[in-house]
């Protein structure tokens, strides 16, 4: 036996032990919050080992299709869903829950209440799980101003409001990154202990950086200001090299590379989609959450984003995250266009 790396992992750092860290720096903490996270890691676990197990499932018929017992199986991302529904109402610490897969947001009964809200998108993505691209679980956390009477006023708070987001990425390895609002830390699933191991210390995203990312498909539908920060990504008016295009379409994938490389993400509002395509609530206030976490920004186009005020669960923003000098330059086009 090796015992120097037995030495090692006895000096790994997991999630709990980091949150529990972060929680001891406030003296009237009860580690509610620790309980809470551990309900969304164990929903990340399970959602993990079902999505490395969906490519086999459709080989042997047993997604989306009738199972011997007549039994309907359910889809990756109901099933996300449900999975997470279940993990957030069984913590007893939450109140309100928002999914994007539920028209409605869910009221916890009295008995199962405590002083959390959780916003989410189980499975961000998930019309690419076919293909093999990274997919996600999208979070973020507000506390409710009173446990006993929660109302949907209480989830339609601003997104600076929030008191942690993450996202959990189903990739080439489980990478869950969370800010609890002290910087951004990166964690990653170690299959043969079975706990999200820190790997990512203070993530800090490069104040500059050297990729764009945009569904160019939509250029036709842009705004001037849209196609001409792009324009000058491609043809730089200084003189300096272009930017690379980098465009996955899974969000988690998309932002997750932003925040480690640089550069910006941009899903901007157009002819088609006129107040933007990602929901404010769960994709846009996160990650926006997040990037400023990280030393970038966030912008919708008009105002930082996470002072948007959501009126409807399932509201839509244009949304332009990533290096602080990249939004810089997004918002002087905005201001130019706008005098």
């Amino acid at each position: 036996m090796d015992h120097s790396s037995e030495a090692r992992r006895t000096d790994l750092m997991t999630i709990t032990r980091h949150v529990l860290n972060e929680q001891s720096k406030y003296p009237e903490s009860r580690g509610d919050f620790t309980i809470l996270l551990n309900h969304i890691v164990l929903g990340c676990k399970f959602v993990c080992n079902s999505v490395s197990k969906s490519g086999l499932a459709k080989l042997l018929g047993l997604a989306g299709e009738t199972n011997v017992q007549g039994e309907q199986q359910k889809k990756l991302d109901v099933l996300s869903n449900e999975v997470f529904v279940k993990a957030l109402v069984s913590s007893g610490r939450t109140c309100i829950l928002v999914s994007e897969e539920d028209e409605e947001a869910t009221f916890v009964e009295p008995s199962k209440r405590g002083k959390y809200i959780v916003v989410f998108d189980p499975l961000d993505g998930s019309s690419n799980i076919d293909c093999g691209v990274s997919i996600g679980t999208i979070f973020g956390i507000y506390s409710v101003k009173d446990m006993d009477n929660p109302t949907l006023n209480d989830v339609l708070q601003p997104g600076k409001d929030m008191i942690a987001a993450g996202y959990c990425m189903y990739g080439s390895s489980c990478t869950l990154v969370l800010s609890t609002g002290n910087g951004v830390n990166g964690f990653t699933l170690d299959p043969s202990l079975g706990e999200f191991i820190l790997t990512h210390v203070d993530i800090k995203i490069p104040k500059r950086g050297k990729i764009y990312s945009i569904n160019e498909g939509n250029a036709k539908n842009w705004d001037m200001p849209t196609t001409r920060y792009v324009q000058n990504c491609k043809f730089p008016e200084d003189g300096s090299s272009p930017k690379s295009l980098r465009y996955i379409g899974s969000m988690v994938a998309d932002v997750h590379r932003t925040m480690l490389y640089g550069g910006i993400f941009m899903y901007p509002a157009d002819k088609k989609s006129q107040n933007g395509k990602l929901r404010v609530l769960y994709e846009v206030f996160p990650m926006s959450f997040l990037m400023e976490q990280a030393g970038g920004q966030a912008f919708t186009g008009k105002k930082r984003a996470l002072e948007i005020v959501p009126e409807a669960i399932h509201e839509r923003s244009p949304v332009f995250l990533g290096s602080y000098d990249d939004v810089e330059d997004i918002k002087a086009m905005y201001a130019a266009a706008a005098e």
